[in-house]
């Protein structure tokens, strides 16, 4: 075999072994990944309650695959579909509700309850390693992205047409 032939046959081994490892890595990391807060699919969820800290809580419904208020009044679909984004969110790290205070880390009281067909999500502050937040499921505390920590909504600007 010419040194060259064999070079290349060396070679194409060695990518072959890296490409191997990498599948082995990458099922393992999906076999071993924490999964997301809960086992619901975002789109299927039709019943919403949000408590913003003292606030009283509000409740939301969908019906006809849109957003209402329980008063009736038709809301923001993409701020709910944002809100129901958070069953699906995936979890950095779960740990038991005892390993913590419950106080330290926001949860006594919560600020922010996020209710997702009766399931509830507690959220706590932000983490000091990142952006990321606590959220108690059940006896377990997870950490997740804090672009999942639910927000009031956005007041709508509203332009007054002929007003100086």
């Amino acid at each position: 075999m010419k040194r060259a032939a064999r070079s290349r046959l060396l070679l194409l081994l060695g990518v072959a072994v890296l490409i191997a490892l990498a599948l082995w890595q990458w099922q393992r990391d999906e076999r071993t990944a924490p999964g997301t807060l809960l086992a619901l699919d975002p789109a299927a969820i039709t019943a919403v309650t949000l408590q913003l800290g003292d606030a009283p809580a509000v409740h939301y419904a969908k019906r006809d695959g849109h957003w209402w208020r329980a008063d009736g009044q038709r809301v923001d679909d993409r701020y709910l579909d944002g809100l129901t984004a958070a069953a699906a969110a995936p979890v950095l790290q779960w740990r038991a509700a005892v390993d913590f205070d419950a106080a330290k880390i926001g949860l006594a009281p919560p600020q922010t309850v996020l209710s997702l067909d009766g399931q509830r999500l507690a959220f706590g502050t932000m983490s000091a390693t990142g952006p990321q937040c606590y959220v108690q499921v059940g006896a377990r505390v997870a950490l997740v992205s804090l672009r999942f920590m639910p927000q009031a909504p956005k007041a709508e600007h509203v332009e007054l047409s002929g007003a100086h």
